[in-house]
């Protein structure tokens, strides 16, 4: 496992307020509450390691799958449904939502290979990523990757309530391998893969899925 190199603001911000929280805190305390000062210490010390673990990348071994289309991300299924896809493709298609917990890792993973076709990123809100308005009005961003045969899987980033930024290395026209990094989103979060008509999905709500590894669908 390593710590993703976007851990390196977020750690250094939180490291000056909390240690100067830390400082404030034992000058301005009767020696008698020193006490109170540690257990003040000990707990920014484990908000510094949940965002240390926050960051990490799993080292793991990927499912490749040639017409299947693996979790982007961590984390639970909370949606599978019919929809209108309406920012890229103008018709229906099948969405699995997934969301990602604090808890769960928040790197982002290519679900299929092929070549990137469409990005583009959104400002918006910052509703809680369950809510199923979450995908078109909180920020969010957009990939799409059209396989060899042509076919196109739309997958979306979207910030969640806690969630202040997002994070995508791609450009149009770059290859896409299954299962390699993409980008991640920061503090809680969902992803949305749009899927055409004809895919077959094998998960259902509430299922736990593994970026890398879980098979979510078969094109």
């Amino acid at each position: 496992m390593r710590i993703h190199k976007e851990v390196k603001r977020s750690f250094a911000v939180a490291t000056f307020v909390l240690i100067g929280l830390c400082i404030l805190c034992l000058c301005l305390l009767p020696q008698h509450c020193l006490t109170v000062g540690i257990a003040f210490l000990c707990i920014a010390v484990l908000v510094l390691g949940f965002i240390l673990r926050f960051f990490r990348i799993p080292s793991r071994v990927v499912n490749i799958c040639e017409n299947g289309v693996i979790s982007p991300a961590d984390g639970t299924v909370i949606a599978i449904e019919e929809v209108v896809e309406e920012e890229c493709f103008k018709e229906n298609r099948i969405k699995i939502s997934i969301f990602m917990s604090v808890f769960n890792v928040h790197v982002n993973f290519h679900p299929i290979s092929g070549t990137v076709t469409y990005v583009k990123y959104h400002p918006g809100k910052y509703l809680i990523a369950s809510l199923p308005k979450a995908s078109t009005d909180n920020e969010h961003n957009s990939v799409v990757i059209t396989n060899e045969a042509g076919v196109p899987v739309l997958y979306r980033q979207i910030a969640g309530l806690v969630a202040r930024r997002i994070v995508c290395h791609l450009q149009e026209g770059m290859p896409a391998v299954q299962g390699e990094e993409m980008g991640m989103i920061r503090f809680g979060s969902r992803v949305d893969v749009f899927l055409p008509l004809d895919a077959e999905t094998i998960v259902n709500v509430g299922d736990k899925v593994t970026a890398q590894k879980s098979v979510v669908a078969y094109l």
